[in-house]
């Protein structure tokens, strides 16, 4: 306190030795005529003292420059805002911000973010009231002046009122004429206009303290100054003002980043550098309140590094090493794991979850990404990208090492106690889905950026960060793969975008799937970690095999995908059924592909005959109807494999053909499904499920055998028993020839076979075209006019 001078102390006296101790909080402030009395209230109830708010100051100043214990620093805090509340004097506003960012009693109690939130709480806090009195008192005199005066008679009998009404007499002073003036409405606190206050605030941040503790104060008053419900409402300050203030926060903000620079004409010492925590923190809340010029006026180059490490350091995400502590706190009962509520672990999850940094972690990320849109230097934003994929990495190392990573998803009302369900098990997955949300938030603007910026989409830079992060979103698939946590745009954008990339570039797209192929492609993994991880490996093989090699098809693609199409002992279940669809989709791009002919060839019949096994357990009837199909367009012209090896496709029609009398007839369940049809789908068997795939593969036929094809599709039809679904597999018959699914030529000879070479007697009645099996002469004519005619 040696160093306030008596200039600076203006309007108060302050007696270091003489000053009473610190009293508990007050109860009751009473306002009268500038003077404020505080009534304190000690331990006994019973004993209260008075106290100006000159004194308290005094008081206050005191006891910042010791370290006191929890309960009185909570109420230092109490009693700061309060002093910023009913303080008159602006310098003496000034004194006390300036004096809270040197007290000792806050920054050297090591609570860390905890201080830099209570600061911004006190002049959120403060700046709230203040502005909050002066809008109570400008109504109050807005309803004075609209509250008129009663008018008096118009009596015109006494000679006084006549001189009243015309004015006052020659040599008066006037005072006793005219109506009484508007009462103005009292003011509350300490009188000053907002204005008034925050630039006391602004004056107090000088340069005994650092920036970034500036930076915590012009914070809190923009927060105080702005409507909650409205923030672009100004109400509180004036235009000018609060220009100023969002300047403060923008030159805090960049100083504070890069402390060897300092404004012109201002000379300053080297300040150490600034911690990353209590800038994201500030930048949280502020931003979203800044207007688009100050926000372009950052040092985004700066913003980056820092608030990301805000995100995911100590102060943040701790890395991810929130996971390690779980183990340890897991019992064991036979084959149930109990989490308790009340264990370290889960009290650390509550922790973690009310620190500032993860509470706002959607706004951090939006600063985030807002830094790297607007960066200058491009290596900003490829570091960004570095830091993000070695903590997701980092994430789901610590994952992996869990005992909780080995349990399935719908295995887990079975392992896992109803305690630890209805518990920390909801607390720990909302938290992973919010840093998987932050995550993908700050890659989608990585990804946005490198198809706009030169130097991140030439060819060098393109397929880097395309690869970078689709490793990102694999180390976070254990995450969004779970009840659809994957379902939202951005994270869209990111993935499609990602790989639309990647597959430019034949290298890469070798390269990542080499680094990221399951370790025993030919099996299927034990851990359910791995098999989630099997999954998106499938699902991003799908869109490559185009760049490939037939060699790098047939070893980076065709073999894991093999694992799960023949590999049936794994008990099924929801993750099992998406990877089976997964190794089908993956296999059957892998055939599509003009230049794997020669793959095509060794793999068709082994790929229908696991399409056969898979069929119904494994795989829906819509499925093996869309599986097939496509293996037949494939095996068809035009592609050059129908020429090297006709025979093939016909060979594959056989193999259906010769099923279909010995399918099962039964009625199969209806598939699982979330979302509810318009119409519901008719029952199909195996049988019937056969006989359409038979007809689906009619479009793509050599001419050659089309129309022997067509007879043998007809007379499968009418194999059917069940007359529902018998009549299913006509009308899409039907629908073959007439819905425009053939081409010309097809389309022709379809016309006369059901014409004029009896295929319309062989779909709708049968291979005798529905008539008695008698003996008769050729050309007899029949009763069988009670027939429809289609």
């Amino acid at each position: 306190m040696s160093t306030l001078t008596q200039p600076q102390m203006k309007g108060i006296h302050v007696d270091m030795v003489n000053a009473p101790a610190f009293q508990e909080p007050y109860e009751r402030v009473s306002i009268g005529d500038g003077a404020v009395s505080i009534e304190l209230q000690r331990y006994r109830p019973s004993t209260k003292h008075a106290m100006s708010v000159e004194r308290l100051l005094t008081n206050v100043l005191r006891l910042y420059q010791d370290v006191h214990d929890d309960d009185r620093t909570e109420q230092l805090y109490s009693t700061t805002t309060t002093l910023l509340t009913h303080l008159s004097n602006p310098l003496n506003i000034t004194v006390l911000t300036s004096q809270l960012l040197n007290a000792p009693a806050i920054w050297e109690r090591g609570d860390g973010m905890r201080a830099c939130y209570r600061v911004i709480s006190i002049f959120n806090s403060a700046a709230t009231h203040v502005r909050k009195k002066e809008l109570e008192a400008a109504k109050l005199s807005e309803q004075a002046k609209h509250k008129q005066p009663p008018q008096p008679l118009p009596l015109q009998t006494h000679p006084a009122l006549s001189r009243a009404s015309q004015g006052p007499p020659p040599g008066s002073t006037g005072s006793q004429a005219g109506p009484p003036p508007v009462p103005q409405a009292p003011r509350t606190g300490g009188g000053l206009s907002c204005d008034d206050w925050v630039s006391a605030v602004l004056k107090g941040a000088d340069d005994k303290s650092s920036r970034w503790q500036h930076l915590l104060v012009f914070c809190g008053v923009l927060l105080g100054m702005t409507s909650q419900k409205d923030p672009r409402n100004r109400h509180g300050l004036s235009y000018s003002m609060r220009n100023t203030v969002e300047q403060a926060i923008v030159t805090a903000v960049n100083l504070a980043l890069r402390p060897n620079e300092q404004p012109h004409g201002q000379h300053r010492e080297p300040e150490p550098p600034a911690p990353p925590g209590p800038i994201a923190l500030a930048l949280t809340y502020a931003f979203p309140l800044l207007s688009k010029s100050s926000r372009l006026a950052l040092d985004c180059d700066a913003i980056v590094p820092v608030a990301l490490n805000g995100m995911t350091g100590a102060d943040g995400l701790q890395d991810g090493l929130f996971l390690c502590t779980i183990d340890g706190d897991l019992k064991q009962s036979g084959n149930h794991f109990t989490w308790q509520e009340s264990s370290p672990s889960a009290l650390l999850l509550r922790q973690l979850e009310q620190k500032p940094l993860v509470n706002g972690l959607g706004p951090l990320s939006k600063v985030v990404g807002f830094a790297i849109e607007h960066a200058r230097d491009a290596n900003v934003v490829l570091q960004a990208q570095n830091d993000l994929l070695t903590f997701t990495q980092r994430l789901l190392h610590e994952w992996e090492a869990s005992k909780l990573s080995e349990i399935e998803i719908s295995e887990e009302e079975v392992f896992l106690t109803q305690e630890t369900l209805q518990g920390p098990w909801v607390a720990l997955w909302t938290l992973l889905r919010k840093v998987m949300y932050g995550s993908v938030a700050v890659l989608q603007t990585i990804v946005a950026r490198s198809l706009l910026d030169p130097r991140m989409r030439n060819d060098t830079m393109a397929p880097v960060v395309a690869s970078k992060t689709l490793k990102a979103l694999r180390y976070l698939y254990f995450i969004s793969s779970r009840n659809g946590s994957d379902a939202f745009q951005v994270y869209t954008f990111t993935y499609l975008t990602s790989v639309d990339n990647l597959a430019r570039y034949s290298d890469a797209c070798a390269a990542f799937l080499r680094d990221t192929k399951p370790l025993n492609p030919g099996t299927i993994p034990p851990h359910p970690l791995h098999r989630t991880l099997d999954l998106f490996y499938l699902n991003v093989a799908e869109h490559l095999p185009l760049k490939l090699t037939p060699e790098d098809c047939d070893s980076l693609i065709v073999q894991p995908a093999m694992a799960y199409l023949t590999h049936h002992s794994t008990p099924l279940s929801p993750r099992m059924l998406e990877l089976f669809e997964a190794a089908h989709s993956a296999v059957l791009s892998v055939l599509s592909c003009p230049h794997n002919a020669p793959v095509t060839v060794k793999l068709a019949p082994f790929y229908a005959e696991a399409l056969f096994s898979a069929f119904p357990t494994y795989i829906s009837p819509r499925q093996f109807r869309l599986a097939f199909k496509t293996l037949m367009q494939i095996l068809s012209p035009p592609y050059p494999i129908s020429s090297t090896h006709p025979q093939l496709a016909e060979t594959l029609l056989e193999m259906v053909r010769f099923r279909i009398g010995v399918a099962s007839k039964v009625p199969l369940p209806p598939p699982e499904t979330h979302v509810q049809s318009a119409t519901p789908e008719l029952p199909v068997s195996e049988q019937s499920t056969l006989v359409m795939t038979l007809i689906d593969s009619l479009p793509f036929l050599h001419l050659r055998i089309f129309e022997d094809w067509l007879t043998l599709a007809a007379h499968a039809v009418n194999q059917i028993e069940d007359v529902a679904m018998r009549e299913a597999a006509k009308r899409r018959f039907w629908e073959i020839l007439v819905s425009g699914e053939m081409d010309v030529e097809r389309s022709a000879i379809g016309v006369a076979w059901w014409g004029t070479k009896g295929g319309r007697q062989a779909v709708l009645y049968g291979s005798q075209g529905g008539l008695p099996d008698v003996p008769m002469m050729s050309g007899a004519i029949q009763n069988n006019m009670d027939r429809a005619k289609l």
